[in-house]
């Protein structure tokens, strides 16, 4: 007989530690076994060239709850995050509002670029520099944003009913909702319910004309999706982005101090405090169960934990599939999990520089390296490389969202060098067999995504001193996301609230008794939010009390 728990948090990604958090914070003995030797899953700070520290996997951060940071006080356990200035997307010569040419038509010039900070009246000039009708339309448009976002947060530190349960009670947030919707404007309603059905291209045309601005803005709603900025359902992930907040901020990005693996190590540290314990290279093999009820959990080496309740932040496929007994689960519901879509569509290239990169269209090395770099110089050029990833193929001509955070944390790398993060869209999990594999594939992915960075940056190679690419099947490898989805499941309309990740099933509980979920496969989906292991521990606590009563 093993060591024995009040719970195990199977998992040390960001919401697996936020749950043993709470639960340490409750009084309950509670374990957390990391397979890794590094605490954090995807949100990892990693030394992998000399000097060199990389945010891996995910890189900023805009969806940390600030009840979270409050609640747990990870400002005192070394929680910082850095604000990044703004987006800046960059032209190339030829490309512009009033792109010049020579005698044949061949374009001149440096190419022009679309730069929006946080400082909303210099954004606003920007744009007027565009268009005057979307600077005017921009104040309009984020006004409603900032509606819509304060209109549905509530949502997210919400329990998702069971549609098909007797019990009122359960609904009567979604009343309280239905109210707030009630008392919304006749245009302010017609915009949420655009938000809903609409792609993100197609929303944003409403209001805007300026090209590289619509591309820009869209790129936040297909984030982690295996869809194109014109795909119906699109404009909902875009305010799923938008609902950020730091500081109160709507709309603020920013990165923590120390890459990403700052934020794991600052909630790690905070369930230390509580009383958490934390294991690292303690890899589960299988959930125990007994007579309906989750035991605890078998470690690879073949220790055995006894534990009053499971809770797993791994993703649906891998905690009902990989790690219970076939024939646990009743059929249909397994064939709910299987039915459950990845996806995953991601990729991400991480560079360690002997220096800045020139951008052609704005050469000194300035605050617009600062933010974030957007290559989303059009639309039809972000839904081309969606076209691409519908046929099994990587984006030859990708999106790429850039940010170089030694501009802002100059610790991440030796003085004078520097590191860039690049995410990717689009990197399909399911290549065409006639490409071969992931592994066939890596290093001309790579090349993919440093020959599209340069198209702006021409002397981005010769500044390279090492390169890292993470594919989705590298990404599913590392962290045991399946299909290398950054969300642990599309953050689709028809997989999201009461359906994630099973209809019926969103409720943190699963149908093997005192087996919980609590990572991103859960409501309200992806992002460092850790709303999802939050919910998840208070229901375990709400339902030991009601227990014990």
């Amino acid at each position: 007989m093993g060591q024995r728990y009040d719970a195990v948090v199977i998992g040390g990604g960001h919401n697996g530690l936020i749950s043993a958090a709470y639960l340490a914070r409750a009084g309950m003995k509670t374990v957390v076994l990391e397979q890794r030797d590094v605490l954090g899953g995807a949100a990892v700070t990693e030394e992998l060239f000399p000097g060199f520290r990389f945010s891996v996997f995910s890189y900023v951060v805009s969806l940390l709850r600030p009840e979270i940071i409050r609640e747990l006080n990870l400002p005192a356990h070394g929680l910082d995050i850095l604000p990044l200035d703004g987006t800046f997307t960059p032209l190339r010569p030829g490309e512009g509002r009033a792109a010049p040419k020579d005698g044949n038509g061949s374009p001149i010039g440096t190419g022009d670029y679309l730069w929006r900070v946080n400082d909303h009246g210099r954004t606003v000039r920007e744009l007027r520099r565009w268009s005057k009708r979307d600077a005017e339309a921009y104040e309009e448009y984020g006004q409603l944003m900032v509606d819509m976002a304060r209109f549905i947060k509530p949502i997210l530190s919400m329990v998702p009913p069971d549609p098909t349960s007797n019990d009122p009670r359960p609904f009567l947030p979604l009343t309280n909702l239905l109210r707030s919707f009630q008392k919304l404007s006749e245009r302010q309603q017609a915009v949420f319910v655009q938000l809903m059905t609409m792609s993100a291209a197609d929303f944003l045309s409403q209001w805007f004309e300026t090209d590289p601005l619509k591309a820009t803005m869209s790129a936040s709603g297909i984030i982690g999706t295996y869809q194109g900025i014109r795909s119906p359902g699109t404009a909902y992930v875009l305010l799923h982005h938008y609902m950020g907040e730091i500081d109160g901020a709507f709309r603020a990005w920013g990165i923590p101090k120390g890459g990403t693996g700052g934020i794991s190590n600052a909630i790690g540290s905070a369930a230390r405090a509580q009383g958490a314990e934390i294991r690292t290279q303690a890899r589960v093999a299988r959930i125990k169960v007994r007579s309906g009820e989750a035991t605890g959990v078998v470690l690879e080496d073949g220790e055995e934990i006894e534990a009053g309740a499971v809770l797993s932040s791994l993703d649906s496929r891998r905690t009902f599939l990989d790690l219970l007994e076939p024939g646990t689960l009743d059929p249909g519901f397994e064939a709910e999990v299987r039915r459950f879509k990845f996806r995953g569509s991601s990729g991400k290239v991480n560079l360690a520089l002997d220096a800045l990169p020139t951008f052609t269209c704005l050469p000194e090395p300035g605050e617009h390296l600062r933010g974030a770099i957007s290559f989303s110089p059009s639309v039809d050029e972000m839904e081309q490389a969606y076209d691409d990833a519908k046929y099994g193929r990587f984006s030859r001509r990708p999106y790429i969202d850039v940010i170089i955070p030694t501009l802002v944390d100059p610790a991440m790398a030796p003085p004078g060098k520097h590191v860039m993060s690049c995410f990717v869209q689009y990197a399909p999990y399911h290549l065409d067999p006639e490409l071969g594999s992931w592994d066939d594939n890596r290093e001309a992915f790579g090349d993919a995504v440093v020959d599209r960075i340069s198209e702006f940056a021409p002397d981005l190679k010769s500044k390279i001193l090492f390169r890292n690419v993470q594919t989705p099947l590298d990404i599913e490898r590392t962290t045991g996301l399946s299909e290398g989805n950054i969300f642990q499941g599309e953050l689709s309309l028809e997989q999201l609230f009461f359906s994630r990740p099973v209809p019926g099933w969103a409720r943190f509980r699963t149908p093997v008794h005192d087996l919980w979920l609590c990572g991103s496969a859960t409501h309200p989906g992806g992002g460092i939010m850790g709303a999802n292991g939050r919910i998840a521990a208070m229901e375990l606590l709400k339902s030991r009390r009601r227990r014990a009563a």
